[in-house]
């Protein structure tokens, strides 16, 4: 089963909320919260501004914001340790859990059957 570029879309909102909810539902301390709140504001910026039914400016390739998703991924599992060194278990199993979530996505998103928009 592979997830559409319209699926991923609505993935990505649903996400950039949980990342400004999660300090307060999960007591995130505060370097940790900070990170999460900027995390969110710049999975906006790149959702809304990706070529795909859900984008609204539509600059960014479906494809490139897949790769941008991953090498993410791939830095927040590093972030995940200096978060956990600095503040603890909370925030390195939270980011590790960001970092998991965000790869499975990526994993499982159809990027070749990207519906462009003009």
């Amino acid at each position: 089963m592979k997830i559409s570029s319209k699926t991923h879309g609505i993935i990505d909102y649903v996400f950039v909320v949980f990342l400004w909810l999660s300090p307060t539902l999960f007591g995130l301390a505060e370097t940790t919260a900070l990170f999460t709140y900027i995390l969110g504001g710049i999975h906006l910026a790149m959702t809304l501004l990706t070529n795909f039914e859900v984008g609204i400016i539509k600059w960014i390739p479906f494809r490139l914001h897949g790769l941008i998703e991953l090498v993410v991924a791939i830095a927040l599992g590093g972030v995940a340790f200096y978060l956990g060194n600095l503040e603890g278990d909370l925030s390195r199993n939270y980011y590790l859990g960001l970092a998991v979530t965000i790869l499975v996505v990526f994993l499982l998103t159809d990027f070749k059957k990207t519906t462009v928009i003009e």
